[in-house]
């Protein structure tokens, strides 16, 4: 628990359980700490239905803020743009910020006189994840004297060569002006005034430089040990190697790649693969299915509720994950808590969460360059399954250790613990290692 007197007040603008993405991040960090220490947690009030049948008190852990009037018209207006121009995420992510500063405007008329009178010992915001969002209160906080802790944010990861094609399919013309965000109001002072910044990614952090002295790094991403407990049995030893790929069906996720890498194998009977998912590009990958002769050995599942993914998950092998450009890979800890074996594309954050011990890490390429290693490696493992327990164990051993929401709860605490005078600076490693026993921060001066 925190000092007698001392209390963590989160900003958690998206927290809710029972969305995905960023809206789960955040309500389950905030609730990792909020179990951990004396905490508030300040979110929109889109949230609060959600968080009351979670067994949440409004008033106690919670304080909702309605900046619907600013918010709704500019979710319609996202949705209309990107219907009329095929923009894509990264239009949405820039609009949004308009919305989220008057959410900040209406947090600060809210806690602004009680941060100032030092009620709170360490401001934390936690959503938005994105570093192009700037803070309005970041600056107000150093003011008061009140440590500010921003993360973890995770961005700045560019497109890859050679998917211009892939870039065009996802309306993510944007993405070529990167640099803009800095031009919104409190950008810099953001950066200048936050007392720690807990990045998600070594790419948010090389863009991060000047301030690499208040910078932790921790990635964003968990699970919760009660949704993906140990297997229940161990995949069967028999049969083709089951392979599952987890995600939107759109083109950077690469369940095309996949197939494309997989189809010898799945005629020959030595691989099954299995998309979970749905999105645009089933009926692409429907006809890759049909052309390549896959159907005995494919199945697209469509989504799977998330209370039902770990029991379906029962028996696979592995993860076949070839996204090309993932900034978090929430799906890659999942499956590895679960003993599966992932392969993955060395690209931003799954080839920082898996390692030479628990996965295999395709090196990124052209597409068939990316075919061609995922072929490789999935024929390796198919014709070795005797590697596959040591490296199903590693996995599961890692995201005990390190990657589960109360782990995470513990490691911002270090930071808490940091700002407000009471320890070094907090360094897990970069990325973080194999799974030890005990897991402790490195102190550094």
């Amino acid at each position: 628990m925190l000092p007698s007197g001392a209390r963590a007040l989160l900003i958690a603008e998206a927290a809710n359980p029972e969305w995905v993405s960023v809206p789960l991040v955040g309500w389950s960090l905030s609730r990792a700490l909020v179990e951990a220490t004396d905490a508030h947690v300040v979110t929109q009030v889109r949230n609060r239905d959600a968080l009351l049948r979670a067994g949440w008190t409004e008033g106690r852990e919670f304080t909702v803020l309605d900046s619907e009037p600013v918010a709704r018209p500019m979710w319609l207006f996202d949705a209309w743009l990107r219907r009329l121009t095929g923009l894509g995420w990264t239009t949405s992510q820039a609009l949004s910020a308009f919305p989220y500063y008057y959410f900040e405007h209406l947090l600060w008329r809210r806690f602004g006189a009680a941060i100032e009178r030092r009620e709170f010992s360490v401001v934390h915001r936690i959503t938005p994840l994105s570093p192009t969002i700037p803070s309005l209160v970041a600056r107000r906080c150093r003011r008061a004297g009140v440590p500010f802790v921003w993360g973890p944010i995770n961005g700045g990861i560019a497109w890859p060569p050679g998917f211009e094609g892939v870039i065009r399919a996802e309306g993510e013309w944007l993405s070529y002006l990167r640099g803009a965000h800095r031009l919104l109001p409190e950008s810099r002072a953001t950066r200048s005034a936050a007392s720690a910044i807990i990045v998600a990614s070594k790419a948010t952090l090389s863009e991060l430089g000047p301030y690499a002295d208040k910078c932790v790094y921790i990635p964003e991403n968990a699970v919760d040990p009660a949704r993906f407990p140990r297997p229940a049995r161990a995949p069967a030893a028999g049969g083709p190697l089951r392979v599952v790929f987890i995600g939107r069906l759109v083109p950077y996720k690469g369940a095309d790649i996949l197939l494309e890498a997989a189809a010898p194998l799945v005629r020959e009977g030595a691989v099954s693969v299995e998309i979970i998912g749905d999105g645009p590009q089933r009926p692409q990958l429907e006809a890759l299915i049909a052309a390549q002769g896959l159907g005995a050995g494919t199945t697209l599942a469509g989504w799977i509720p998330n209370e039902k993914l770990a029991a379906h998950l029962a028996g696979a092998d592995v993860l076949g994950f070839p996204s090309v450009r993932e900034f978090g890979g929430g799906v890659v800890l999942e499956a590895m808590a679960l003993g599966l074996v992932p392969v993955v594309v060395d690209y931003g954050g799954p080839g920082e969460l898996v390692t030479e011990r628990t996965g295999f890490r395709v090196p990124i390429g052209t597409r068939a360059e990316l075919v061609a290693a995922f072929r490789e490696r999935l024929s390796r493992l198919a014709s070795d399954r005797a590697s596959i327990p040591a490296l199903s164990a590693s996995a599961r051993a890692r995201v005990e250790a390190w990657f589960t929401w109360p782990a995470k709860a513990r490691q911002v605490l270090a930071v808490h613990r940091w700002v407000r005078g009471e320890g070094l600076k907090p360094d897990f490693g970069t990325p973080f290692p194999d799974a030890s026993p005990t897991p402790q921060p490195m102190a550094r001066g």
